[in-house]
């Protein structure tokens, strides 16, 4: 068998779809959060970034990168191995605490990413409670898929958002099976946001556990940055949370949040958590520093709703088909994927404006975007050129205008 055949013709497959992703060579600068230099084979040139999830530009802040130095200057560069086996940092420590006091609860575990939380976690309440079933929202990130598939559980998938349908899953699930709904605060294609306390309704109704996806959330609602769940009351009402600290907090890794008996059976039965190298002590220190300080900084969730607000409100006076987000996100919708990466292309490569096309499977065939993610620091002048360059391309590209 020719085996490399079969790797090119994998590849020429997404080719032909419109949908290669090829890799945007950026080096971020220290402090100069939205900017960048982008190394192409023409050279370098200054862009402005639009589509990145370090929400807040947290991963340039002085108080993240001070604690992270100190780290390295105090504890050198890696983990050295598993938690289990070369022994917890300080770090990583003190890390949990914050966040099992972020989300008021009594435990908390930290992974090396969002994904891993998910998958590891998920998959592992397969085995801790034999019989389960899993009420799924259709719109759920792949790693929860990921993690209710590899536990082998029964599984429910119901319609995104939809309570009627989810209720008349619950209800026809035996009465004395042990049953999940998971599901995400805000859903990060279209940025909109779930039903929380509704969900908990029907939760207690059928005697079910609350999973809840904060990862688009954390940092960014709520009064002190623990999500949605905190901004709407609801958050006592969740079982277990799971949050990421490689966006909103501007690091990397991922978490769950729960009462210290679940967070230690996951602990004790999630194989990736046992078998992963733990984060280095500096993320771990970087990480800590930023949920520190958001948790006193609500005048920057402030400057970045107000952001979002402006630019959703500029796009769609000029005609331009924002998905109809009520979150930080905005879903500048195309419907193709080569029209939605030649867009890309051009803001690059003549405008210096960085912005992913997002195609499937991230999203549905026909509802192709670009995914803009402004923040506190994308100020009027940047707004204004990124207009100017969305003005003249959607004429170049023959793209129709809708009414405001």
């Amino acid at each position: 068998m020719d085996y490399l055949a079969k790797f090119r013709a994998a590849v020429e497959g997404v080719r032909d779809e419109g949908r290669y992703r090829v890799f945007t060579d950026v080096r971020r600068r220290r402090g100069d959060f939205p900017k960048a230099v982008w190394r192409s084979p023409e050279g370098e040139r200054e862009i402005t970034v639009w589509c990145s999830n370090d929400y807040l530009g947290m991963g340039q802040h002085p108080v993240v990168l001070d604690a992270m130095r100190d780290a390295i200057e105090t504890a050198g560069a890696g983990a050295g191995g598993t938690r289990n086996i070369s022994g917890t940092t300080w770090y990583h420590v003190d890390l949990e605490a914050e966040l099992a006091s972020l989300h008021n609860k009594s435990g908390a575990l930290v992974f090396t990413s969002g994904y891993i939380a998910n998958e590891a976690t998920l998959s592992s309440l397969a085995k801790i409670l034999p019989g389960l079933i899993i009420f799924s929202d259709a719109d759920n990130h792949a790693s929860m898929i990921a993690g209710i598939r590899a536990g082998g559980c029964e599984k429910r998938i119901f319609r995104h958002n939809d309570l009627e349908h989810l209720e008349s899953l619950l209800r026809a699930a035996p009465a004395d099976a042990p049953k999940l709904i998971a599901f995400e605060s805000v859903y990060s294609m279209d940025g909109d946001i779930a039903p929380i306390e509704a969900i908990c309704d029907l939760a207690d109704r059928y005697g079910a556990l609350t999973y809840l996806d904060e990862v688009h959330a954390v940092g960014l609602y709520g009064a002190t940055g623990a999500g949605v769940a905190e901004r709407e009351g609801v958050a006592d009402r969740i079982d277990i949370i799971e949050g990421t600290l490689g966006k909103a907090f501007g690091v990397m890794g991922g978490y769950i949040a729960a009462e210290q008996s679940i967070t230690d059976a996951i602990r004790c039965t999630a194989s990736g958590f046992i078998f992963t190298t733990a984060l280095a002590p500096a993320v771990a220190a970087g990480a800590l520093a930023s949920v520190r300080h958001l948790r006193r900084s609500p005048e920057l969730r402030a400057q970045h709703q107000e952001r979002a607000a402006v630019m959703k409100a500029r796009l769609r006076a000029a005609g331009f088909p924002v998905g109809p987000s009520v979150t930080h996100i905005v879903p500048l919708m195309i419907g193709d994927p080569r029209c939605t990466k030649a867009i890309s292309d051009n803001l690059l490569n003549e405008y210096g404006i960085y912005v992913q096309p997002i195609n499937y499977p991230t999203v549905p065939r026909g509802t192709e975007r670009l995914r803009f993610t402004p923040s506190p620091l994308h100020d009027d002048a940047m707004l204004d050129e990124l207009m100017s360059a969305l003005d003249e391309l959607w004429v170049r590209h023959h793209m129709k205008r809708v009414a405001a």
